[in-house]
């Protein structure tokens, strides 16, 4: 029923135009009442919309179930992903949308709140996460509105270009950014268990580092410094 009406709403509005389609029109098309219609929507902006609800408790979700493992600037641009998702599900639909939503100011402000919300959802987590810093606050509201902005300006490009492309991989990129900018750094890729350097060949000492981490085994530590000296065995040194 409700995609019925989603599928009636907008094929009224390709040939009708937003403005001149009523809720009569799309209950109508779809053979329902408007009972129905008000059960799934609450306006007819909403039917434009019809999944950034579900998406808003997905994101939602997904930050109240992080932890203190999660890097928190990375935790924010993996939920963002989830609206991207939620757009490439349909890719001739959110064009559609896209294309819709320019030509109505209405359905604009009614995108802008959205956004809005999506925005306040990112910056409440954050601020959780940086309570006690110095302008943890103010801190927070800025990570969260620079990443709805680069996901946004990935987004329009891809819907821009009617949905070709990879889509991910656009908003991968200007979230990149974002995590970059303010992102803890990766993690350094842990130490071998030793490593060896014979500067004899610079050096007329002949002196042989061995470099291990504590707890490794002896007998790999004097496997390592003879397979090193090898060399210089053969040659009778």
């Amino acid at each position: 029923m409700r995609d019925a009406l989603v599928a009636a709403a907008f094929r009224l509005f390709l040939e009708r135009g937003y403005e001149q389609t009523t809720v009569d029109d799309i209950v109508a098309l779809a053979g329902v009442g408007r009972r129905s219609f008000f059960r799934y929507f609450p306006s007819k902006e909403d039917v434009v919309f019809p999944d950034h609800e579900r998406c808003l408790a997905d994101m939602t979700a997904f930050l109240a179930a992080s932890g203190d493992r999660h890097e928190p600037v990375r935790r924010v641009c993996d939920a963002a992903r989830l609206v991207l998702l939620m757009y490439a599900e349909n890719p001739s639909f959110s064009v559609q949308r896209y294309r819709l939503t320019k030509q109505v100011p209405g359905l604009r402000a009614y995108e802008l709140s959205v956004v809005w919300r999506y925005e306040r959802a990112l910056a409440e987590y954050l601020r959780g996460r940086f309570t006690g810093r110095t302008h943890g606050t103010l801190h927070a509201d800025v990570i969260a509105a620079a990443v709805v902005a680069a996901h946004n300006n990935a987004l329009r490009s891809w819907l821009r270009s009617d949905g070709r492309g990879d889509a991910t991989a656009t908003v991968d990129h200007a979230l990149g950014f974002v995590q970059s900018a303010f992102g803890a750094p990766p993690a350094p890729a842990p130490a071998p268990a030793f490593a060896a350097v014979s500067p004899a060949a610079e050096h007329p000492e002949d002196v042989v580092v061995v470099v291990a981490r504590r707890g490794t085994p002896l007998w790999r530590v004097v496997r390592e410094i003879e397979t090193t000296l090898e060399p210089d065995r053969t040659r009778g040194d």
